[in-house]
């Protein structure tokens, strides 16, 4: 089982600090990766410059979006944690994560409203199963005629081994209420301006409790990297990545459809994967 130790131990306060970096930070080196996407040039920038990151192609540096090189998925079956994808969605993440003083809220249409901490979330049953991360956007660069969006070629994904409690164990401990509908999402990440819609996502309530969707603490054997997720993110086995909300603290049983942005609007490109 990952314990506290173990998370204190691979992802401690001030990752970020301690690598001498910012979110911003433009620190790259030019990298011909051989690849040639529509439009664009043989070569694509990389960067060694993010924390628990080792060399990825750079899409982005506020948000974050970092591209795993092809070649990687040649090395075994499982992507390496230092080599994951990474993909946000607003800029504004926190840098820096107390594990003693973290947080999963269960609210809305449930008999017991829940504050989870990390340590009580793990004494619930674990589990684990290797399931495939895949941005809905992966392979946009090869698109012609061009669209708008990060320029992925084939990177945007990747295979963990995932080690969690199921969702519907919390859910179970909070109590559903017969008229719940959906589950909603929300993660420790903030829009850029007051006026931009958070990012939250749902599931049906038939979904999140099918026992396969998991509230994950580890990955590949260690706690998850920082841009990955941790302390904790939500895993969704068969369904693209924009429903595996990252940095998990909010979980709220809403007794009627999501009707938020990102479930209305921005959906269109972030249809369920094909298992």
């Amino acid at each position: 089982m990952i314990t506290r130790r173990h998370l204190l131990q691979t992802a401690g306060a001030g990752a970020f600090a301690a690598a001498g970096i910012s979110l911003s930070g433009r620190a790259f080196a030019e990298t011909d990766v051989n690849l040639a996407l529509p439009g664009g040039p043989d070569a694509r920038p990389m960067t060694t410059a993010f924390p628990q990151k080792g060399a990825m192609i750079l899409q982005r540096t506020r948000p974050p979006l970092l591209e795993t090189p092809f070649e990687v998925f040649d090395k075994g079956v499982f992507t390496p944690n230092d080599r994951f994808f990474v993909r946000w969605h607003w800029a504004v993440i926190p840098t820096d994560v107390n594990v003693d003083t973290f947080r999963i809220k269960i609210h809305g249409a449930v008999n017991k409203e829940l504050s989870l901490s990390l340590k009580e979330l793990q004494k619930l049953p674990q589990i684990e199963y290797a399931a495939v991360n895949q941005c809905s956007g992966n392979s946009r660069g090869f698109f012609a005629p061009r669209v708008a969006g990060g320029e992925w070629a084939n990177g945007a994904m990747g295979n963990a081994l995932w080690t969690g409690v199921r969702l519907s164990d919390v859910l179970d401990r909070a109590g559903v209420k017969a008229n719940a509908v959906q589950v909603r999402f929300n993660g420790m990440d903030t829009p850029v301006v007051d006026s931009a819609p958070d990012f939250m996502k749902s599931l049906d309530i038939k979904q999140a409790r099918d026992g396969e969707v998991m509230i994950a603490y580890g990955m590949n054997g260690k706690a998850l990297p920082l841009l990955n997720g941790f302390p904790v993110r939500l895993i969704v086995p068969g369904w693209y990545a924009t429903y595996w909300v990252k940095m998990l603290n909010d979980i709220e049983v809403l007794d009627q459809p999501d009707s938020n942005f990102w479930m209305t609007a921005a959906t269109a490109p972030c249809h369920r994967a094909r298992r």
